[in-house]
């Protein structure tokens, strides 16, 4: 094997292991609060939303069994123990984090948006890429639901 030969393929060898490690993509432009509702999902199966209609992507909202600021604050605060989980964007309705794999650092975005007249905050979970998610945000959901039931003593 020449010299050129091993460079070649040990440059391609790297540019595949950064493109395999470096999986957040681009953050989403249509992130945020539209219409008092979160961004629809996609029609790939890698996304859920409290905001959806149909039973692929939905997921039921967080309900309020508590005075509204303070299930907000808990909320927030859930979020922020989540593991490999960054708080990117909090506003006094809204708050958007990034969430990272473990192993391969495939970033989804999650979002909260506080609904106190209705009682609720919305949630939604999506994959920046990818189709398939094999029920990463459902779970990662789910697994939030449970921690702030925990934290506001209830059964949500």
């Amino acid at each position: 094997m020449t010299i050129a030969t091993t460079v070649t393929r040990n440059g391609l060898i790297s540019i595949m292991l950064i493109s395999l490690f470096s999986c957040s993509g681009q953050r989403p432009a249509n992130l945020g609060i539209s219409d008092n509702k979160l961004a629809a999902c996609p029609d790939s199966p890698n996304c859920v939303s409290s905001d959806a209609s149909d039973a692929t992507h939905r997921v039921h909202p967080l309900a309020l069994n508590l005075p509204a600021d303070d299930a907000w604050k808990i909320a927030q605060q859930t979020v922020s123990e989540m593991p490999r989980t960054t708080i990117v964007s909090l506003k006094p309705d809204y708050l958007h984090a990034e969430c990272s794999s473990a192993v391969f650092g495939f970033v989804d975005d999650l979002e909260l948006h506080f609904r106190p007249d209705e009682n609720i905050i919305a949630i939604r979970s999506a994959s920046r890429m990818g189709h398939s998610d094999f029920g990463v945000n459902r779970n990662r959901v789910e697994k939030l639901r449970a921690a702030f039931a925990k934290q506001a003593g209830s059964s949500n």
